[in-house]
C-alpha cells in the first residue's frame, strides 16, 4: 500500500471524490441516454422551450397574462401563485394553530376538550380529502343570481368578490412591493448595529422612511389607475354573473381553508410542546416577582416557547409549502399544474421535471435558511428551557 493511503483522512477524501465521481457518470450517462432515446423519437429537447409560445390560458393569476406568452413566463405566474397561497395558508395554520395549542395548555378542562377533538379530527383526515371536501362546499354554494352578500362581500359559487382597487397590475405589484419595504426597512433600521446612532436616536429616520415608502406607494397608485372608472370597483351583478372587483375563485379558496385547517392541527401541537418545555421554574420566578397572569405568558413562557418550537415550526412550515402541489386535484394553477400542462403540451418532461424541481428547492432552501437565521438571532446560550 502507498504512503500516503495509511493516512485515514486522505483515504476519506478519496473515496469521497470517487463517490462523487460515479455519481456524476451515472448521471451523464442517464442524460446522453435520455437524449438519445428523445432523438430517436423525433422528441425536440432543451431549455429552448422557455422561449416559445404556450397557446394557452389559465384561470387565476395575478400577473397579467395572455396566451402568446412564453413558457418561462407562465413558470413565473405558476411561482407565484403557489407563494401567494402558501404565504396566506402559513398565516392562517399558524393562527389556527396558535389559538388551539394555547387552547391545550391553560388550565381549563372544556377549552382542552375542544382543542384535543379538533386536533384528533383533522390530523387524522388525509389532506387531499379535506380539499375535496372544502372544494364540493364552496362549489355548492348559491347562484351568482342568489349570492349572499356580506356587507362588501359577495359569496357565489363562482368565487369570493370584494371590492378592489382600480389600478393597472404591474403598477399595483410596484406599490404593494414598495409598501412591503416600507415596513421592512424600518425594522431593520430600528435594530441593526451597522449604524453607529443609538436606537432611541433613529425614531425620526425610521418614522421618515416608513412614511416615505407609504407616499412612495400611494403615487404608484395614483399613477396606475384607470381614469376611465372609479378608485375603487365594486362587484355587481350584471345578467348571470358578477362583474367587477376582485373575485377570488373557490379552488384558491378550497386551498386556503384546507391548508389553513390542516396545517393548523399540526401547528397546534407544535404550540403545545413548546409552551410544554419551559419548565415550571420560570413561571414560579415570575409569579414570585409579581408578574400577572398575562405579563408572565408574554414576557417569560411565550418568548421560551417560541425558542423550543422555531425548529419544528419551520420543518412544517416547509411541508405545508410542498402541500400546494393538491391544488392540481381541484384545478388550482399553482406551480405544480402549470408544469404538468407543460408536459402534456410540449412533452419535454425532463425539462419541466428539472424546473419543478429547481423551483420548489429555491423556494424550500430559503425558506428553511429564513428560520435558521431567526432561530441563530434568538438562540440563548445553554439550556435555558429546562426547569
Amino acid at each position: 500500500m502507498p504512503g500516503f493511503l495509511r493516512n485515514q483522512k486522505i483515504r476519506n477524501i478519496l473515496l469521497q471524490v470517487l463517490f462523487v465521481a460515479a455519481v456524476l457518470v451515472i448521471v451523464v450517462g442517464g442524460w446522453r441516454n435520455a437524449q438519445q432515446t428523445l432523438q430517436a423519437q423525433h422528441i425536440v429537447s432543451g431549455f429552448g422551450l422557455l422561449e416559445k409560445a404556450t397557446g394557452w390560458d389559465v384561470n387565476f393569476s395575478l400577473l397579467p397574462h395572455s396566451a402568446s406568452d412564453p413558457y418561462w413566463w407562465f413558470f413565473l405566474i405558476g411561482i407565484v401563485n403557489t407563494l401567494f397561497l402558501g404565504t396566506l395558508g402559513l398565516a392562517l395554520a399558524t393562527l389556527i394553530g396558535g389559538t388551539i395549542g394555547i387552547m391545550r395548555t391553560v388550565a381549563h378542562p372544556v377549552l382542552n376538550l375542544l382543542g384535543r377533538s379538533y386536533v384528533d379530527f383533522f390530523r387524522n383526515i388525509p389532506l387531499i380529502l379535506q380539499v375535496f371536501f372544502w372544494y364540493a362546499l364552496v362549489t355548492h354554494l348559491p347562484a351568482p343570481r342568489n349570492a349572499i352578500d356580506f356587507g362588501p362581500l359577495t359569496l357565489s359559487s363562482r368565487g369570493l368578490y370584494m371590492p378592489a382597487l382600480n389600478v393597472g397590475g404591474w403598477y399595483l405589484a410596484a406599490a404593494g412591493l414598495t409598501l412591503l419595504l416600507a415596513l421592512v426597512l424600518p425594522l431593520w433600521l430600528a435594530r441593526t448595529r451597522r449604524i453607529s446612532r443609538p436606537p432611541e436616536e433613529r425614531r425620526g429616520l425610521v418614522r421618515g422612511v416608513l412614511a416615505g415608502g407609504i407616499l412612495a406607494a400611494l403615487v404608484i397608485l395614483l399613477v396606475g389607475r384607470d381614469a376611465a372608472g372609479p378608485l375603487i370597483s365594486r362587484p355587481e351583478l350584471q345578467g348571470l354573473n358578477i362583474r367587477g372587483g376582485l373575485r377570488i375563485p373557490p379552488e384558491f379558496s378550497a386551498m386556503l381553508i384546507a391548508i389553513g385547517i390542516y396545517g393548523g392541527a399540526y401547528i397546534a401541537e407544535i404550540v403545545r410542546g413548546g409552551f410544554k418545555a419551559v419548565g415550571r421554574g420560570q413561571t414560579e420566578a415570575a409569579h414570585a416577582l409579581g408578574l400577572t397572569p398575562l405579563q408572565s405568558f408574554f414576557r417569560i413562557r411565550l418568548p421560551l416557547a417560541l425558542r423550543a418550537m422555531l425548529p419544528i415550526l419551520a420543518n412544517q412550515y416547509i411541508w405545508l409549502i410542498k402541500a400546494t402541489t393538491m391544488g392540481i386535484a381541484i384545478g388550482f394553477t399553482d406551480f405544480f399544474m402549470i408544469v404538468a400542462v407543460t408536459i402534456n403540451q410540449s412533452g419535454q418532461t425532463i425539462e419541466a421535471i428539472a424546473i419543478l424541481m429547481a423551483g420548489f428547492l429555491a423556494i424550500n432552501l430559503t425558506l428553511a435558511a429564513i428560520f435558521n437565521r431567526i432561530n441563530k438571532a434568538i438562540a440563548l446560550k445553554g439550556n435555558q428551557l429546562r426547569g
